[in-house]
């Protein structure tokens, strides 16, 4: 995947994301009386800027797209003429000032359930939830799983793709639930119900493979070791692989499974590996340098060649989940409640020191996960959006200074007391604010490069 692609992904998903947040203001605003001066997504450098509508709004759009904003006709930032003093955004009483300022991260939610209606509308592909291998000496395998068995609910929530065990098991990890009763199907039909430990899951690596950290594994018919495409121009093709060449060996380790070849050269970028090859009747010796290529924000080997596939077999594997119109929206609605209190669950961890801050993303892993999700397909792509979607609505909300959720810690106050805080300590914690956004922001870019360095 290509880094100008994985750039594109990045701030198409932004710039919607961005659009609908500050939409939500200038909506409200509007409909509450209060004049827009300028409806900006970006920051810097303008790269589109026009004026319309009876108010002659300015619609621009920044080179930076980090953010956004919407200005409102207001006397903290400027002279106000007099008659157009009942349009300031600070004269309108604080009911209408807390809807605007509320509609922001609200139209984040809107937008993520309606993505999430889309979802289940158009149907989710995802693999059966049946397991692969046990890894031993994990929860998983003192639970007595074994290979073959199908996860059918779990604390007698049903489960039906593999995509639906790895988020409630992560509901109920976050949550550190000590036992967790799951529902299994052998292959015979006989049903078996487990108790797996989850509480000695390690927090710093909730963010990682989480089933396969517990032991659980997705099922993988077994694939040959046999090659059934040559990409042109690869690093196979140049090396004088072929469609039909069965892998023997590498570096005189035996390869019984495609996935045995596969892990030998994801784990060798930049490494010459010699192959043995059994080809019309007869052994032939080939030697091969996987490239380097970037995932997840690891290193890895490719070469270019792809296996015989028994696809039939692959296809009884999977299951598209989908639901008619009104079954979708409760679906949607649910699906962003349970994303939403699994994110301020998880922040709550976090702040308390019981999940690791390593879990926390920056740009760089986010732009990652744009591009990865875009490459897969629109599927895919519309479900980042709508849990990034999310995780902005919440991150609006957090009481502090300069964010909407520190605007409405104000107006809550002004209620209260029932007049404005003083200038002075409205100062201060801007600054405060402030400084705590950069703090969190530079410790998400640390952990960004500091997965790109560890892999």
């Amino acid at each position: 995947m290509s880094i100008t692609y994985t750039i594109i992904s990045f701030i198409i998903a932004l710039g919607i994301l961005i659009t609908f947040h500050e939409f939500g203001h200038y909506l409200v605003a509007r409909w509450n009386g209060v004049k827009v001066l300028r409806f900006c997504i970006g920051f810097g450098q303008p790269i589109f800027r026009k004026r319309w509508g009876k108010d002659q709004t300015e619609w621009v759009i920044a080179a930076i797209p980090l953010g956004g904003y919407v200005k409102m006709l207001d006397e903290n930032e400027g002279r106000v003429a007099a008659e157009d003093l009942p349009r300031a955004f600070n004269r309108q009483p604080v009911a209408r000032r807390f809807a605007i300022v509320a509609a922001g991260p609200i139209a984040n939610f809107l937008l993520a359930i309606v993505l999430y209606w889309l979802l289940f509308i158009l149907g989710v592909t995802g693999m059966k939830p049946v397991l692969g291998p046990v890894e031993p000496a994990t929860p998983a395998a003192h639970a007595n799983f074994t290979e073959g068995e199908t996860i059918v609910s779990i604390e007698n929530e049903p489960v039906a793709s593999w995509q639906d065990a790895r988020w409630t098991l992560l509901r109920y990890a976050i949550d550190q639930s000590a036992d967790v009763t799951i529902q299994t199907a052998s292959k015979n039909g006989e049903i078996n119900w487990r108790k797996l430990d989850l509480s000695h899951v390690d927090p710093d690596k909730l963010n990682e493979n989480f089933p396969g950290i517990i032991g659980l594994t997705s099922y993988q018919p077994t694939v040959k070791p046999v090659i059934g495409q040559v990409i042109a121009a690869s690093v196979g093709d140049k090396a004088g692989l072929l469609a039909g060449d069965e892998i023997i060996a590498v570096d005189d380790t035996e390869i019984h499974t495609w996935m045995d070849f596969v892990k030998v050269i994801r784990s060798s970028p930049g490494r010459t590996l010699e192959l043995e090859i059994w080809r019309n009747g007869q052994t032939i010796v080939l030697s091969v340098t996987p490239e380097n290529a970037a995932e997840n924000s690891k290193q890895i080997g490719k070469i270019g060649v792809a296996p015989v596939v028994n696809q039939a077999e692959f296809d009884e594997l999977l299951v598209t989940i989908h639901y008619p119109p009104g079954k979708a929206l409760q679906k949607a609605l649910e699906k962003t409640w349970e994303t939403t209190v699994l994110t301020l669950q998880m922040l709550a961890k976090m702040i308390t020191g019981d999940v690791s801050l390593k879990n926390v993303s920056g740009p760089i892993s986010i732009a990652d996960y744009a591009g990865q999700s875009a490459q897969m397909g629109l599927v895919s792509y519309l479900a980042f959006l709508a849990l990034i979607s999310v995780s902005i609505g919440i991150l609006n909300l957090l009481p502090i200074p300069i964010l909407d959720g520190g605007h409405l810690m104000y107006y809550l106050i002004e209620i209260i007391r029932g007049g404005p805080l003083p200038d002075k300590i409205i100062i201060i914690g801007q600054r405060i604010g402030m400084a705590l956004l950069l703090t969190l922001m530079i410790f998400a870019i640390y952990n960004d490069i500091n997965r790109l360095i560890t892999g």
